[in-house]
């Protein structure tokens, strides 16, 4: 266990932001998976932009890579288009 009121303070912040970052991550990749499962075309074009929202979000904020955001919008995109 931690012997520093410093390195307490810095585990509970860490906790904190974990979970806080696991929330947000956890709730775009349940919009991601939606999309996915969408077959209308009208539905799909009306939710991509909310969800490249939360990727470009989620990639500012460094929860997930830039590079990994980037792939997503990409493969989305094009199942989009596809439809």
């Amino acid at each position: 266990m931690a012997n520093h009121k410093s390195s307490e303070k810095r585990i509970r912040q860490t906790a904190t932001k974990r979970e806080h970052n696991r929330y947000y991550a956890k709730t775009t990749r349940n919009a991601v998976k939606k999309l996915r499962m969408v077959t209308d075309r009208a539905v799909a074009v009306e939710l991509l932009p909310k969800v490249v929202a939360m990727l470009d979000k989620l990639a500012k904020k460094n929860i997930i890579h830039d590079n990994k955001a980037a792939n997503l919008k990409s493969k989305l995109a094009l199942h989009v288009n596809k439809l």
